[in-house]
């Protein structure tokens, strides 16, 4: 019996046209090597399992073969060839960082650049996942690094790129590898199927393709397990099962649930789900990837970045059509947030079951907000309209009488009206200088029948009597004392312990619109800056005045104040008892009892 090995292994690439997904370094390698412009360090930076350490070796082949072909390969044939593929060729030297990361190390190395090949142009040095070595291994490298033997030649891996020193980054040759397409991947896979003679559906290999996330390796990895599993025969349930994967078809039920607002159904197909061993992050994290691919779906142009199998990509575009792109972006953000969640929830089911809720009722959330914006958020818009004016009063100037004047001249004031009420200036009269515009009694009757509208307003006005109220009143003492007595007594009412610092604080009036509220300490006054507020507001309503400004100051005074009772505590009620009724400290005593303070 043959022994077994992997088929990473044993179908890794021997020349560049085999090389998966890396055409673009490839065809750079090879026309370098045809130019004989080769450098002397490159530094090959990429994703895991992409052909980083494959393309070292083919590389340090393809420049000591005896007979490379016309486009830059090896030739497979020659004795440097041969005894490279054996694994016996002096010319080549490969050091693994991650376990041989020390200064000594890399002076080891640099001891066997100085002897020159026996056989062959180069000799190769591979230093693999080199952003593992030391910072010291990485300074005693740099001179060796920078100017090698002519016959000397470094390539550097790694999957980080951002740890290694830029001093080491500057003296190599940058080749940044991707990730393997899903296409690439599929293909390579069905080559080796058919080597092999594995029946596999495209289905299942789009699937491993997929979980192997661009990893080449982890793609064969994967394909030689489900082998060993299904005994040579690939379809896609199996495949489902051994990859611990929800089928799609789980996530468009589950989405004609959250449509229909059907919670029972979608409730018994998460318990179904969860039988099948199916953990709750798995799900949440599926039917986002799921909702992401209906989002994508949306439109045409974006369709190409469908990750899914073929089978399923004509129901994605004909599921996408039906739904709401805000439906499906609200249950990404909430989805997005369970996942998030997940881990910090102790009952891991009811967090997935809570999720499943919200989805069910997020089309009826959507509508209500819907149409709550439509009808309390609508902006209403006037009409056009004509221009508006308001019609002017008219009003009469009082002029203070003298002795000589004892009747109204009616030019004058119909002039007077005419004015104030169209707004029009009217032409001069020929008016004596020596008779004003006054009126001598209320009661007399006017002068000309043209001022019997004007002398009816005047009546108006006159024998109204009304007053109207000023808007702000000018601030009385009187008046202040008497509010501020009244927040005293609504302070009490609610045992506000600021009571005793209002009681004791001096009001001053400053002018008609500001007063000072004179204080003793700063305890005081903090007591009534509390209140400010409430007691700012209770003042303007009671002095009528919207201009009212007041301040609390501090200033030292003497003992002149009247004193304010102050509450007795437990203990000195209970002393003063006892110096009125001394029985009372007896009775205590004899009884033994405390007081409770």
């Amino acid at each position: 019996m043959d022994k077994f090995i992997v088929s990473a292994r044993k179908y890794r690439p021997q020349t560049f046209d085999t090389v998966v997904g890396q055409a673009h370094i490839t065809t750079t390698l090879k026309n370098a090597i045809k130019n004989q412009q080769l450098a002397h360090a490159f530094l090959f930076c990429g994703p895991r399992g992409v052909g980083k350490t494959t393309c070292a070796r083919i590389l340090a082949k393809t420049i000591n073969c005896e007979k490379p072909t016309k486009d830059g390969e090896a030739c497979d044939k020659c004795q440097s060839c041969t005894s490279f593929n054996d694994g016996a060729s002096m010319n080549y030297f490969e050091l693994d960082a991650a376990s041989n990361n020390s200064v000594d190390n890399i002076r080891d190395l640099v001891d066997q650049v100085r002897f020159v090949p026996q056989t062959g142009k180069y000799k190769v040095y591979v230093i693999d996942e080199v952003h593992m070595l030391s910072s010291s291994a990485f300074n005693a490298f740099l001179k060796t690094l920078e100017e090698p033997p002519s016959y000397a030649i470094f390539i550097l891996a790694t999957t980080e790129k951002h740890k290694i020193l830029p001093t080491i980054l500057s003296r190599c040759q940058i080749f940044d590898f991707k990730r393997i397409t899903t296409n690439d991947t599929v293909e390579h896979l069905e080559e080796i199927c058919t080597k092999e003679e594995i029946q596999a559906e495209k289905t299942a290999l789009q699937i491993i393709a997929q979980k192997s996330e661009g990893c080449m390796r982890d793609a064969l990895s994967i394909l030689d397990k489900i082998v060993s599993f299904t005994n040579g025969e690939l379809n896609y349930a199996n495949t489902l099962e051994h990859l611990n994967i929800l089928d799609a078809d789980y996530y468009f039920r589950l989405l004609d649930h959250m449509q229909q607002q059907d919670l029972a159904a979608a409730m018994l197909l998460y318990d179904d789900i969860n039988r099948k061993g199916f953990e709750g992050d798995l799900v949440l994290n599926g039917m986002a990837e799921f909702i992401r691919n209906l989002l994508v779906c949306k439109d045409e142009k974006a369709a190409v970045l469908l990750e899914a199998v073929e089978s399923f990509k004509s129901r994605y575009l004909e599921t996408a059509k039906k739904v709401q792109a805000a439906l499906l972006i609200s249950a990404l953000n909430i989805l997005n947030e369970a996942e998030i969640n997940y881990k910090a929830a102790r009952n891991k089911r009811l967090h997935v079951e809570l999720t499943l809720i919200k989805l069910c009722y997020l089309q009826q959330a959507l509508e209500l907000t819907a149409g709550a914006g439509s009808s309390g958020k609508k902006k209403i818009t006037e009409g056009a309209q004509a221009f508006r004016t308001r019609a002017i009063r008219s009003m009469t100037v009082k002029v203070p009488p003298t002795a000589n004047a004892t009747e109204t001249t009616p030019v004058q004031a119909t002039g007077a009206r005419l004015l104030i009420e169209t707004g029009v200036p009217q032409p001069a009269q020929p008016v004596a200088a020596a008779q004003p515009v006054v009126k001598t009694t209320d009661n007399a009757a006017p002068a000309s029948g043209k001022l019997s509208a004007l002398d009816k307003i005047r009546q108006q006005y006159q024998g109204s009597g009304e007053v109207v109220e000023a808007i702000n009143q000018p601030i009385l003492e009187d008046l202040l004392r008497k509010a501020w007595e009244e927040y005293i007594v609504q302070l009490k009412a609610a045992r506000n312990p600021a009571v005793a610092p209002f009681q004791l604080a001096i009001l001053r009036v400053k002018d008609e619109n500001s007063f000072e509220a004179v204080t003793a300490n700063n305890i005081e006054q903090k007591f009534i800056e509390q209140e400010r507020n409430m007691l700012f507001q209770f003042l303007k309503q009671r002095l009528h005045n919207k201009l009212l400004q007041f301040t609390v100051i501090v200033e030292e005074q003497n003992d002149t104040r009247t004193p304010v009772e102050i509450p007795l505590t437990s203990k000195e009620q209970f002393a003063r008892m006892s110096e009125q009724y001394p029985a009372i400290q007896e009775l205590r005593d004899r009884l033994k009892l405390e007081l409770d303070y």
